[in-house]
């Protein structure tokens, strides 16, 4: 199990940053194409393994008011978290939060793909199809994030090769988290609903309040189909996960 983990956390995080570095070679005019349609995907994705996956696994190891009460703690929480500028996610080149500095950009993200190991861990201590789920779902939604960050720090005065080296540094922090968390939780067991519920919080705060905003920026009729057609792509694809359980 643990070499599940281990191997979902590197591919959740190298492969964000590689996948965000490949998009970077595309023409700009391709990239403003493409992003969209994978913030889409990433959107059905993270509601898909919240409610189809993490809230139904806690469900059935925890009380059901518990296991809601903490989704909703956590949603406030998240909140919390992005005024205070660490629970950050914005994939457009002009955004508010590209006015901050990049060395806080860069820890909050440090931060934040800690918890997506701590995710993934829980997600895989519940089950194999769910950690898959789950590891799927936080690559999807990264390589934007990813690519905006490369963005930020490239603005900010940064070379390829140290923006590069940067945001794979910040992407490790996925690793340490997943093999804490599975240690604790080894031993915890009793926490793990918990942790599947704060996970799916994230994943839903991060679908409602930082994707979906932005892809209703785009009001055409080809776009808004294509969106819709993507996002149920990306629900479809956890549910398979999750057939498979």
């Amino acid at each position: 199990m643990l070499l599940w983990i281990i191997g979902f956390s590197i591919l959740g995080s190298i492969g964000a940053v590689a996948g965000a570095s490949l998009l970077l070679v595309f023409p700009e005019h391709v990239r403003k194409f493409l992003v969209p349609n994978l913030i889409s995907y990433a959107t059905g994705t993270l509601l898909g393994a919240a409610f189809l996956g993490m809230i139904p696994a806690g469900l059935q190891q925890a009380p059901a008011n518990a296991v809601m009460a903490t989704v909703l703690a956590g949603m406030v929480l998240f909140f919390v978290l992005e005024k205070l500028v660490i629970w950050r996610h914005c994939h457009e080149d002009a955004c508010e939060a590209h006015g901050a500095a990049a060395p806080l950009i860069l820890i909050g993200d440090a931060f934040h793909n800690f918890v997506d190991g701590i995710v993934i861990a829980a997600a895989f201590l519940t089950s194999i199809p769910l950690g898959v789920a789950a590891a799927l779902a936080v690559i999807a939604h990264e390589v934007p994030q990813e690519l905006g960050d490369f963005a930020i720090l490239l603005e900010n005065g940064y070379g390829r090769g140290k923006a590069m080296l940067l945001n794979g540094l910040s992407a490790s922090t996925t690793l340490p988290g997943a093999v804490i968390a599975y240690f604790w939780l080894a031993e915890t067991r009793t926490a793990v609903p918990y942790i599947l519920a704060l996970s799916a919080a994230s994943f839903i705060y991060i679908a409602a309040a930082d994707l979906i905003p932005g892809l209703n920026r785009q009001i055409t009729l080809p776009a808004a189909f294509r969106q819709f057609i993507l996002l149920l792509a990306g629900i479809g694809t956890i549910l398979l996960f999750q057939l498979g359980h």
